[in-house]
């Protein structure tokens, strides 16, 4: 057995789940997910806890078991709590603005890039510089951040470009004259 797959899941008060076959349907304060679970696992509901099983020892449900137990406590997760990610821009006249569902960015190209972001998930702009990406989709609020951060990633000599807020970035040395 997995060791990850057999743990419950615990659900919340403020939580309401639904289980019909092999799907499972999530919603909470911060939204509603549906996942459909893989061929070979199942789910079930007991006094307020989600149990994923496998029906079988083949190599295929044993990757699965704990992927989909994990899968579903990040949906739990994100409807009750949600997920964010902070970002930075740094570099002189880089800057962000949210307007409607599109967020601007001027990072120093020709034209300003404007990115479309899902509708579950919510941008926010502070200082022009500081962004915030939250959602109650746990892969959608990390691929939103990522392709925010893609326009124009830290090069190493300035520091100049779009960072995620607890990202590290390993300065070079430029050339020497001589």
């Amino acid at each position: 057995m997995s060791r990850l797959g057999k743990k419950p899941v615990v659900v919340p008060d403020k939580v309401k789940v639904q289980i019909s076959g092999n799907s499972i349907s999530v919603e909470g304060p911060k939204g509603k997910l549906d996942y459909e679970l893989p061929n070979k696992t199942q789910v079930e509901l007991k006094d307020n806890e989600i149990l994923i099983s496998r029906s079988g020892d083949d190599k295929e449900a044993k990757e699965r078991h704990g992927l989909c137990r994990a899968l579903v406590q990040n949906m739990v997760t994100g409807v009750s709590e949600g997920f964010s990610r902070k970002l930075e821009i740094h570099g002189v006249g880089f800057k962000a603005a949210v307007k409607d569902k599109v967020i601007d960015l001027n990072l120093g190209y020709s034209h300003t890039i404007n990115y479309a972001f899902p509708e579950s998930v919510e941008v926010k702009v502070e200082d022009q510089t500081k962004i915030t990406v939250e959602g109650p989709d746990r892969q959608k609020v990390g691929q939103v951040a990522a392709d925010i951060r893609s326009f124009y990633p830290v090069e190493p000599y300035k520091g100049k470009g779009v960072r995620y807020a607890d990202e590290r970035v390993v300065r070079k040395e430029g050339k020497k004259a001589g």
